[in-house]
């Protein structure tokens, strides 16, 4: 009845033990932005029967998440100690891209995922992107500020006219938030920028030649997205292709979840 988007999970401690866990924020979106049925997805690696785990779904989110994606995995240079990586993640989201983009799955990243489509494609990262030369200091500096803040609008980003969003919301900039530290240093064959911040950094991309739909973001689109005009455009347009990739395979018209914003 409805389109179901599986969510990978991070694996954070919880006390002494480690758990599967993915942020409220991004369940939220899922059922009240995209209005699809959220299913999370353990963070198993190569224990993950892939296939058919993504028989389960009509659409993948790729979360954002304080990890970072292992260096080795673009030939970049060794991290810094103290640099927070979830390798269980990684050996369940980089193969797990491939095949949901092979089957014309909708596929939609955020932050670390917006940088794991590019890692998993052939791009590479800037792990320290306020310490390139030209580009601007994109973390969150807010410290302990309420949550408002730290999610707050940081800089605007240039649409690239016919993008998405420029369609979606009739402008060629809109403002986002900024929280991250890493960046996309080269693009992966086959993805095209839809958006660009004041410094030239990649905030946004697309896979035009892809079977399916594929959008990916840097910043959080998740946050408040029912107060944002360009984040709800993003997540009722993950959705509506969810549903029509489940009304293909199923050949049974996908309802979109009831109306409201989820918590």
């Amino acid at each position: 009845m409805y389109a179901v988007v599986g969510i990978p999970c991070d694996i954070k401690p919880v006390g002494k033990h480690p758990f599967h866990a993915a942020g409220v924020k991004y369940v939220a979106a899922v059922a009240g932005g995209a209005r699809c049925l959220p299913l999370l997805l353990p963070a198993l690696g190569g224990q993950l029967p892939l296939a058919a785990a993504l028989d389960q779904f009509d659409g993948v989110l790729l979360t954002g998440s304080l990890s970072n994606v292992e260096p080795q995995h673009y030939a970049g240079a060794a991290s810094r100690p103290g640099t927070l990586h979830d390798p269980a993640r990684d050996a369940t989201t980089l193969p797990l891209i491939g095949e949901v983009i092979a089957r014309g799955m909708p596929l939609l990243g955020i932050c670390r995922g917006f940088q794991e489509i590019n890692v998993a494609l052939g791009g590479t990262l800037h792990q320290h992107v306020q310490e390139q030369a030209g580009l601007a200091d994109h973390r969150d500096l807010s410290g302990d500020a309420p949550l408002e803040v730290s999610y707050g609008l940081a800089h605007p980003v240039r649409l690239r006219p016919g993008s998405l969003l420029a369609q979606a919301l009739g402008v060629d900039e809109i403002q986002v938030n900024s929280l991250h530290q890493q960046g996309v240093a080269t693009l992966a064959p086959g993805l095209r920028a839809e958006a660009h911040a004041p410094d030239g950094l990649i905030e946004a991309f697309s896979l035009p030649d892809a079977p399916g739909w594929l959008h990916a973001v840097q910043w959080h689109p998740e946050w408040q997205y029912a107060h944002n005009p360009a984040s709800l455009a993003l997540f009722t347009a993950f959705g509506e292709a969810c549903r029509q990739y489940r009304q293909a395979r199923t050949g049974q018209p996908a309802l979109p979840t009831p109306q409201g914003e989820a918590r």
